[in-house]
């Protein structure tokens, strides 16, 4: 284990930090709040001196392997977390320090949970930063150092591999720095689009910002207690096209700016996105006009509430608890799709759907035809091993730690299906569930205990389980 180099990466993640609660600071000081200010200058100023000392340390290695870059980006998270949680404590919106910690935890993961029942009482610091989380953990801190900072041998790809959602990452362009800044760079881009349109609809600055954030991130912190449901039509449309853009694969986003069009459309995981996106919408809407709503509002509403859920952004328009039980067992499916692989959104991935129902239907051509030889494809290229197994161990994982959080947070006493869908919601990074944390509720009820298994699991499904198990494995710290 390469211990000094780890050390040297968690001093780059608590400098940037640092750096990053400088425009809260700056928006306490616009909004007249000089205390909260002070707070986010004084922690901002330590985070950046404190990352500083820790990277004073020199080591000989500056490579590192995969075991390394998953607890690397692993610890790197956890204390982010630990460290973001502090400003919400000491300015008093959120006195209780677990509270904080689970409400952060939920920013920087781009889940959305939320333990607060009045969100208009924070300041607007503290607002800004909420949302901010969301844009900083949308493509990941780790990403984005690797956008700056060049480093050498395989610890870029191995970085990579942790914090990037889906079964695969592979490098646009020849280095990885390259790779890291061009997605760094589509990604602010297409945030300061929204911005600039939420602006154009009449949004205020702030406001623009806010949600802009929360729309890159897939996130869906609010900065309004009824979410976005005050806002215009037209405001929430361009949220709808946003929240939905960013759960496309921004491998896509490069094949077209670089003029590849037909690679760009050849992505199957993209076309069956579109798909399952409209086949949702469909029948959504075919429910709630059964049940007497209008065919118009009923479409805008429901492609709203499609893009939110299946792009794991959280945002609402509409209580869909009180949507037929059709139309939300089809969104609480949407939330175990969930995104694009090599996007901001959360979930399984559409990409694995996609390898699983191709190996169901190689293994049924198997039976049918035994000498027949089949091999799995994506994109017209054959599927390495390699890429299969990691997909199959991640959906165990995936099933074991749902069953036992399930069991955990079912001994808080709530109806199963506030407890199942709290767990969707968390390790699915979305945000609300249904019931008591519905879109008009929040996560405050739960225990301390169902808060811990929680905030795991929000931290499990943003960084695919695998670098949070590596971490807690014994033979992880073995030399």
């Amino acid at each position: 284990m390469n211990y000094s180099i780890i050390l040297k990466i968690i001093g780059w993640v608590i400098q940037l930090e640092g750096i990053f609660f400088l425009p809260p600071a700056i928006t306490g000081l616009f909004f007249g709040e000089q205390y909260d200010a002070l707070i986010y200058m004084i922690l901002g100023a330590s985070g950046i001196l404190l990352g500083g000392l820790i990277r004073l340390h020199k080591s000989s290695k500056t490579t590192f392997y995969a075991k390394e870059g998953f607890v690397a980006v692993a610890l790197s998270w956890i204390i982010m977390s630990v460290i973001g949680a502090v400003p919400f404590v000491l300015t008093g919106d959120i006195p209780s320090y677990i509270d904080a910690l689970f409400e952060i935890i939920s920013g920087f993961t781009t889940t959305g949970s939320s333990i607060l029942n009045n969100v208009e009482a924070l300041s607007h610091a503290n607002l800004l930063w909420r949302s901010f989380s969301h844009w900083i953990g949308g493509m990941g801190v780790l990403v984005f150092i690797l956008a700056i900072l060049p480093m050498t041998g395989g610890s870029t790809m191995n970085l990579m591999k942790a914090e990037s959602p889906g079964p695969s990452v592979g490098k646009l362009v020849p280095k990885m720095q390259r790779t890291a800044f061009l997605l760094y760079a589509i990604y602010l881009a297409m945030t300061v689009v929204e911005i600039l349109l939420l602006l154009a609809g009449g949004m205020p600055l702030f406001d623009s910002v806010c949600h802009a954030f929360g729309t890159a991130g897939t996130g869906g912190f609010g900065i309004k207690n009824d979410s976005i449901a005050g806002y215009s039509v037209y405001l929430q449309n361009v949220i709808t096209v946003f929240m939905f853009l960013f759960g496309v694969n921004f491998t896509f986003y490069y094949y077209i700016l670089v003029r590849r069009i037909k690679d760009a459309f050849r992505m199957e995981e993209v076309r069956w996105y579109f798909l399952i996106f409209l086949g949702a919408v469909v029948l959504i809407t075919i429910s709630l006009v059964a049940a007497g709503g209008a065919l118009g509002e009923s479409i805008r509403i429901v492609a709203f509430q499609v893009a939110s859920i299946m792009t794991t952004t959280g945002y609402a328009t509409a209580d869909f608890n009180l949507w037929p039980q059709f139309a939300k067992a089809l969104l609480v499916c949407l939330m175990f799709i969930g995104a694009c692989a090599g996007s901001t959104g959360g979930g399984i991935k559409v990409s694995r759907i996609m390898i699983y129902i191709k190996q169901v239907r190689k293994e049924l051509m198997q039976q049918i035809h035994p000498k027949r030889i089949r091999v799995l494809k994506m994109d017209g290229k054959a599927l390495e091993h390699s890429v299969i197994h990691s997909c199959n161990t991640l959906l165990m994982t995936y099933i074991v730690i749902f069953i036992v959080s399930l069991l955990l947070v079912c001994l808080d006493g709530f109806d199963m299906t506030t407890s199942f869908t709290s767990i969707a919601a968390t390790l699915n990074n979305i945000g609300p569930g249904l019931n008591v944390i519905g879109p008009t509720g929040n996560f405050s009820e739960f225990s301390a205990l169902s808060k811990f298994v929680l905030m795991f699991d929000m931290l499990a499904g943003r960084l695919e389980i695998i670098p949070m198990m590596v971490l807690f494995h014994p033979a992880t710290w073995k030399k």
